[in-house]
C-alpha cells in the first residue's frame, strides 16, 4: 500500500460546504413558510416572534441533520436506498430536535419551561416535519454525476495518476474503486490502495476520459467492454474483468452520455 498522501483539495471541501449550504437554505425557506401558516399553535404570535422562532429552530436542525446525515451515509447509501435513509435520518434526528422544541417553544411563547409532560406530545409533529426534511433533502441532492474529459491539446495532463504507487507507475488507469478512506485503483498493471477520497480524486481525474458511475466508482470509459442489467440496475465490466456498478441515480445521464 502506498503511504502518499496530500491534504484533501478544494473539491471536497466545496461538496461538503454545498450540501451544508443547500440544506440551511432550505431550512430558512422551511422556517419562513411555518412562521406563515403557524404550525404547532405558534399561530396566534406575532409574525416577527414566528419567524424569529422557526427560521433559528429549523437552521439548528438543519445542521444536526446535516451532522447525521454524514453518519448515516457509511452505512446506507441514499443513491440506492433513498427511503432508508430517510427512515434513519427522521429517526436520528426527532429526539434531539423535539428536546430542543420543547425547551425554547415555552420560553418564546409563554416566557417559561413547558412542563415536561408536553414532551412526548412534540416528538409526532417533529417526526413529520423531519421527515419531509429529510426527503427533500435526500432527492434535492440527488445530481448528475461528475464526468471528467480527456486532455484538450496543449491542456495540462490529469494530476491523479502522479499519485499511482511505484509499481503501477505508468500503467493505464481503468478505474478508481472507494473502499472506505482509501481508493483501489484499478490498472492494467495491477490494482492497489492509496489513502484518498473519491471526492478528492474526482477533480485530478480531470484530463482522463471518465465519469463516476456510483458514489463509490469512477471509471474510464475506454476500459468499458460489456454492460449487463438486473434488478433494475446496470453493471459495467471492464478490461481485465473488473465490473463497476452503476447508480440508479446516474444511469439516464450516463445512458445520454453513451456510455452504454
Amino acid at each position: 500500500m502506498s503511504d502518499k498522501t496530500r491534504p484533501e483539495n478544494a473539491a471536497s471541501v466545496r461538496g461538503g460546504y454545498l450540501d451544508l449550504w443547500r440544506g440551511l437554505g432550505i431550512a430558512v425557506a422551511a422556517g419562513i413558510f411555518l412562521a406563515i401558516v403557524g404550525a404547532l399553535g405558534s399561530a396566534d404570535a406575532p409574525m416577527a416572534t414566528r419567524l424569529a422562532y422557526w427560521i433559528p429552530l429549523m437552521v439548528a436542525g438543519a445542521v444536526w441533520g446535516h451532522l447525521c446525515s454524514r453518519i448515516v451515509s457509511r452505512w446506507v447509501d441514499a443513491d440506492e436506498r433513498p427511503w432508508l435513509s430517510i427512515a434513519l435520518l427522521t429517526a436520528a434526528i426527532t429526539g434531539p430536535v423535539s428536546l430542543l422544541v420543547w425547551l425554547i417553544s415555552g420560553l418564546v411563547f409563554s416566557g417559561r419551561l413547558y412542563p415536561v409532560q408536553m414532551l412526548p406530545h412534540l416528538i409526532g409533529p417533529v417526526a413529520v416535519v423531519t421527515a419531509v426534511m429529510s426527503a427533500i433533502n435526500v432527492f434535492v441532492s440527488k445530481s448528475q454525476p461528475v464526468q471528467t474529459h480527456a486532455a484538450a491539446a496543449g491542456a495540462a495532463p490529469a494530476r491523479f495518476p502522479e499519485r499511482l504507487p511505484p509499481r503501477l507507475r505508468g500503467g493505464t488507469i481503468r478505474a478508481v474503486q472507494a473502499e472506505d478512506h482509501y481508493l483501489r485503483i484499478h490498472t492494467d498493471r495491477g490494482s492497489d490502495l492509496i489513502l484518498m477520497r473519491l471526492s478528492d480524486a474526482l477533480d485530478e481525474l480531470e484530463g482522463l476520459e471518465g465519469a463516476q458511475t456510483h458514489r463509490s466508482w469512477w471509471v474510464a470509459k475506454e476500459a468499458v467492454r460489456d454492460v449487463s442489467r438486473g434488478d433494475g440496475r446496470a453493471t459495467l465490466t471492464l478490461e481485465g474483468g473488473i465490473t463497476a456498478p452503476v447508480s440508479r441515480r446516474y444511469a439516464k445521464a450516463l445512458r445520454d452520455a453513451g456510455w452504454y
